[in-house]
Order: structure tokens, then sequence, then C-alpha cells
């Protein structure tokens, strides 16, 4: 059998399934890819919160990265969660001899709020890695973090998407799902901005959304597409998990990566 295509995720992981290295697994395994992982951060978290994190050693997440890359190699890489400084170090200096992608989802807050990074972290972010990333994919409240700006409207996005730019990455994909409306998700380079307008889908079940999308553009790079085609591609398949989002524990529930597997096939029951 033909070897498919393969991704690398190096992030955190969700003992609730539904983000960080689970989520990315699921992802790449739905649109074709073979997908590996670089763990950086063990997380104890479920529906309702984050209840805490523990880093790896930087020597056992600078190991992950040699066995994979060393041996079997990339055809595009996505980074999540990093949760310090010296993890960024760590992943940029694998990272900086390596001609695959990057795609990188700047991790900062949970979905319930809950801060995943220590001090230092984000100037490490802007610094170090957003010069290497392919396409970077900050939501609005991540575009804020990093840009120190206030962001209430698609003219808001679109500035702070050009200071985002201005440090290194090639793409921003800024995500405009926190503003009131219909979302519109700008993609700019140094030439261009492109606008991905979707229907608002009212569902509490978005667990996962970020890493699922950023997984999901890594997956389309690394099957061969460009970066607008693999952006359309990558919002298609997460605008149908989050339709397809399901409850779980007492709280936010986790996006469906199955959804086109289980389309149609009423493997859930009724809702």
């Amino acid at each position: 059998m033909p070897t498919p295509p393969r991704a690398l995720a190096i992030a955190g992981s969700d003992s609730a399934g539904g983000a960080g290295i689970q989520a990315d697994l699921k992802t790449m395994l739905a649109l074709g890819v073979h997908g590996m992982t670089v763990i950086c951060a063990v997380t104890a978290q479920n529906s309702v919160g984050v209840q805490g994190y523990w880093e790896l050693p930087p020597e056992a997440v600078a190991a992950q990265l040699e066995s994979v890359l060393g041996d079997i190699g990339a055809q595009a890489i996505k980074t999540g969660m990093l949760a310090s400084s010296v993890l960024v170090g760590t992943v940029c200096d694998a990272l900086a001899e390596v001609a695959a992608p990057v795609v990188v989802d700047p991790v900062a807050v949970s979905k319930h709020g809950d801060s995943l990074i220590s001090e230092g972290t984000l100037d490490a972010i802007r610094e170090r890695l957003l010069p290497l990333a392919t396409v970077v994919t900050p939501n609005l409240l991540e575009a804020e973090l990093l840009t120190g700006m206030h962001i209430n409207d698609e003219a808001g996005m679109l500035a702070a998407a050009r200071v985002i730019n201005g440090m290194g990455p090639q793409w921003v994909l800024i995500k405009g799902g926190h503003l009131p409306g219909n979302p519109v998700d700008l993609l700019l380079d140094r030439d261009q901005v492109l606008r991905y307008p979707g229907q608002r889908i009212t569902s509490v079940h978005t667990h996962g959304t970020g890493c699922t999308l950023a997984s999901a553009v890594a997956s389309r790079l690394a099957l061969g597409d460009d970066v607008p085609a693999a952006v359309q591609a990558a919002k298609e398949f997460v605008t149908g998990a989050i339709a397809a989002g399901f409850p779980l524990g007492a709280g936010i529930g986790p996006v469906d990566h199955g959804w086109r597997l289980r389309a149609g096939s009423g493997a859930y029951g009724p809702g």
C-alpha cells in the first residue's frame, strides 16, 4: 500500500479528547493524512474547564522531534499548545532545519478562559515561532494578545492581521467567530486579503474548534493544496464538525471530527 502524506502535531494532550493532540489526530485521520505527534504538555481537563497542566521536559520534546523528523519526516507540521518560552525555543530549534510548511495555532487560553501559557511565552512566539510559520491561525483573543490591540470589527481584524504578518509568518488567518453576526475569517499575506464568510451555527459544543481548523489546514497542505485552498477545505471541514458537535459531560462538548464518516448513519441516534 502507498504511504499516505504525513503531518506532525506538536501540542498538548487533552484528557477529554476534544482538543489538543487528540483533535489533531482525529482531524488528520478524517482528511486522509497519517498523523504523528510530539506531546509538549499533559492537561487535566474536561467539559467544564482545565484543572491543571504539566509541561514535558525540553529534552523529552526534543527527543520526540528528533525521532519523528529524523526517521519519518513530515509533509506539514502543526504547532499548538507550547506552554513556556523554553518549549517554544526547543521546538523552533528543530523546525529551523525543516522545509515542510508549518501551521502555528498560537494557543494561549482554553475555551473556558483558562490560561495555558506561562509568562514570557508570547514574546517567544512572536520572536521565534512566527517567523517560521507558513500560516498562523489566531482567534480574536489570541490576535489581541499578540498585538496588544482591541478588535471589535472586521476592520480591526484586518489591522491586527497586518501587524501579525509583520512579525514574520507568510500568511495570517485571523478568525472572526467571536464577533457578533455571521462569522468572517480573513486570510492575508503581504500582497492580498481573502475573505471567508460563513453562517453562524448555534451550538455551545465547540470544544476543539481552533485545534481542528489548524490541523485541517496542515492536513490539506500535506495533501498538496496551496494555502488559500487549504484554508477553504479546512473551513468546510470544521464547519461540519461544529454543526455535528455533541454534548459531553456537564459543560462544553466537542466538535465531531468524524461527522463525514457518520453523516446519515444515525450512529448517535436522533439529534
